[in-house]
């Protein structure tokens, strides 16, 4: 990862851009759809990488930036809206003692406390559960609603009142309006007994429908904290009251007097009225104490009947946590700081190897079951070659283990690395086509260099082909592909064409009708001849994206003569492997000049990476295959005839200049919008530099937009833009 300080603000305001929809994304899965893809800890790292970089660039701060946003909203979902009275905020987070000593030392310099002043803190366990308030009034719940976005979060009501920990009135005393604010979660044991309970009734139903049961096919949750989430967030509250959850009181919200001057005070008293607190709430009154405390907790947290994944400190006196307040997202006045995984030990038993959508060929180890935090543990990920061979891993090790993030499991060390057997070797082949195997230079991924015809890429590859983007064929969509595909009428992209002989079947099948399906074949026959970038691009050649595609065909203008420039650049590979000079190891300029001469393009997009994907793809028969039953010499029965392209650019106040678009463009997609300005005469940039000319801006512009008001870069809108391609006629 590129160093922050010598990062230019192009490639920061780029990598903010690429932060803020990773961690909008994972705040999606992980909030409002409880299927996280990644690990507590690297979904910290994306945060703290976006912070430092915020801290390094302040302008560059997005208005979509991850440092103002809590959770995630709750679009989509079937449970009506709450909006909070008081903002549900997360938690600031710590993973060493240092960044603790340093919490403790930023609330004295922030309240000007000298070292001699007291100053406490509440320490309890941090439970891994959904969050979830509840609203009394006069005593009576009102109201519960899990936190969403901080703001706006699911009206729950109906569902805690399945829970028997939270009580539907307040005993006498209790505020006007008080929020008792906390976690829903599931013990591990009703984790465990809930999953076995979901196979069983799918065991069950396959059996009653004289089915073949499929156990890999029956939807379980993964952990804990998700069986809490998706218990809760049910419309139907019944299925609630079947699920055994649980509630654990951690703080408030909104409320009409706070009984107490302390936090310790207040939570102490939240117990006294009826709902669980942590029974390892414990005031410290100095940072020895806190991290005492929190390895106390952490030694004992295997033997937990619930999950935990930290200990959370908060400043006790209640009118200092005023004065501190909050940042973005989290108060001043707390921190949680985070535990490392668990780990277990248990015996490699095999090795995997998976090919996914791109080709990726990742290995799998399959475990010994083990329980590590409450789960049992079978699979764990092996990433990629590299890592299997840091680890040095082989069928029959022993290894020790962990559940990263208490999400996914991983290998933390191979305890039987120094016995005498074998290196695992890594396959040089696809394991689902035959298909050579490699890793371009640079990269850790192996891929399967099959593309089309390998069975674990080929649906996905045929979506692409016939997507927007590409030759944009309407009414062949993914369940229609998925359904030809079963039935073995599409295998390559040539067999679309095929289709139209197969008219009376498609007829034949539910929910076809004369209509539909001629729309369907007229739609195909459309794109019988279609642009040949488009169908370059469809090929979902790696690395070859639309606007490479584009310039290729600029080049080359004839489609076929692809074949023959990419043996060349086998060949000029083979006896150059690292080019007329190999300083540094590295691709020089004298190769990536090399590679633009073969292909008779000059693009800036275009140098090693792309030439070596071509020069792969056309290097595989599987590949060439497909491609001459689709465009070659003696075509099959599916023929496209792509026409040679030609690129007409016409006079315009752009032409000669380059051009940028940035924010949503709304009568027109960004494709579009690069392809007028070539067919203007302009050049499309990506990002904003001093060469830029023009930028265009929609709404939601960010950094590019700031990088052109300092540069003094003309800036004008879709509209104005419109003008310009109007003027060009």
């Amino acid at each position: 990862m590129t160093d922050i300080e010598s990062l230019s603000e192009a490639d920061a305001a780029n990598e903010l851009m690429r932060l803020a929809k990773a961690i909008a994304r994972h705040n999606r899965l992980y909030h409002a759809e409880d299927a996280p893809e990644i690990t507590d800890q690297e979904y910290d790292a994306l945060v703290r990488r976006n912070a430092a970089l915020e801290e390094r660039f302040p302008h560059l701060v997005r208005a979509d930036s991850p440092s103002q946003a809590v959770g995630h909203a709750v679009a989509g979902s079937p449970l009506s809206k709450v909006t909070h009275e008081v903002r549900m905020m997360s938690l600031d987070n710590a993973f060493a003692d240092e960044e603790v000593a340093e919490f403790v030392a930023r609330v004295r310099r922030y309240l000007a406390l000298a070292d001699d002043e007291p100053l406490a803190f509440t320490a309890e366990d941090k439970i891994d559960g959904l969050s979830c308030s509840l609203r009394y009034e006069n005593g009576t719940l009102v109201r519960a609603a899990t936190r969403g976005d901080g703001q706006v979060g699911e009206d729950v009501t109906a569902n805690v009142a399945c829970i028997a920990d939270i009580p539907q009135a307040l005993p006498g005393g209790a505020p006007e309006v008080f929020e008792i604010r906390g976690e829903v979660y599931m013990e591990r044991e009703a984790f465990l007994a809930l999953n076995g309970r979901l196979m069983e009734e799918a065991r069950a139903q396959a059996e009653a429908k004289e089915e073949e049961f499929d156990p890999a096919k029956v939807r379980q949750f993964a952990n804990p904290r998700n069986a809490a989430a998706g218990s809760l967030r049910q419309k139907d509250a019944s299925v609630t009251a079947s699920r055994p959850l649980r509630f654990w009181a951690h703080g408030w919200g909104a409320a009409s007097e706070v009984p107490g001057e302390t936090q310790f005070e207040v939570m102490r008293r939240i117990g006294d009225w009826g709902l669980p607190i942590s029974p390892d709430l414990k005031l410290c009154t100095s940072l020895e104490e806190m991290l005492a405390h929190y390895r106390a907790i952490g030694e004992g947290r295997a033997k937990l009947g619930y999950e935990i994944d930290g200990v959370v400190y908060k400043v006790d006196r209640l009118d200092w946590q005023e004065r501190l307040g909050f940042v973005a997202k989290a108060p001043r006045w707390a921190l949680a700081h985070k535990f490392p995984a668990e780990q277990a030990e248990t015996t490699l038993e095999a090795i995997d190897i998976q090919v996914g959508r791109t080709g990726k060929l990742t290995p799998v180890g399959r475990l010994a079951p083990v329980l590590v935090g409450g789960v049992t543990v079978t699979n764990v990920t092996l990433h990629n070659r590299d890592e299997i061979a840091r680890l040095g891993v082989r069928p029959g090790d022993r290894i020790k283990v962990q559940r990263a993030g208490d999400v996914i499991p991983q290998v933390v060390e191979n305890l039987t690395r120094e016995a005498k057997r074998p290196a695992y070797h890594f396959p040089d082949e696809c394991p689902e086509c035959d298909s050579e195997a490699v890793a371009e230079e640079g990269e850790v991924d192996v891929r399967c260099t099959g593309g089309l015809i390998c069975p674990a890429q080929r649906t996905e590859r045929l979506k692409h082909f016939v997507s927007r983007g590409a030759l944009d064929i309407e009414g062949l969509g993914e369940k229609t592909i998925e359904q030809f595909f079963t039935l073995g009428w599409l295998e390559s992209p040539a067999d679309i064409f095929r289709l139209k002989g197969r008219r009376e079947e498609i007829l034949a099948l539910e929910g076809w009708k004369d209509k539909s399906v001629d729309n369907l074949l007229a739609s195909i026959e459309a794109k019988r001849a279609p642009d040949a970038a488009r169908l370059l691009f469809g090929l979902g050649i790696r690395h070859v994206g639309a606007v490479t595609a584009r310039d290729l065909m600029k080049g080359l203008s004839d489609i076929r003569r692809l074949p023959g420039k990419a043996a060349e650049i086998h060949a000029y590979r083979g006896e150059n492997p690292r080019g007329p000079d190999e300083s540094e190891g590295k691709f020089n300029t004298r190769m990536v000049e090399a590679i633009k001469d073969i292909l008779e393009v000059r693009a800036d997009g275009i140098g090693t990476a792309v030439g070596f994907a071509l020069a792969d793809f056309f290097h595989e028969d599987h590949n060439r295959d497909v491609w001459n039953d689709l465009i070659g010499e003696k075509p099959g029965a599916g023929v496209v005839d792509p026409p040679a392209y030609v690129v007409e650019t016409k006079d315009s106040a752009v032409a000669g200049k380059t051009v940028v678009f940035t924010g949503k463009l709304e009568t027109m997609s960004r494709d579009e919008a690069k392809a007028q300005a070539e067919r203007l005469g302009a050049k499309a940039a990506g990002t904003v530099s001093a060469k830029t000319d023009l930028v265009v801006a929609g709404p939601g512009a960010g950094s590019k937009l700031k990088k052109a008001a300092e540069l003094g870069i003309e800036v004008i809108d879709e509209a104005a833009w419109a003008e310009i391609v109007k003027a060009a006629g």
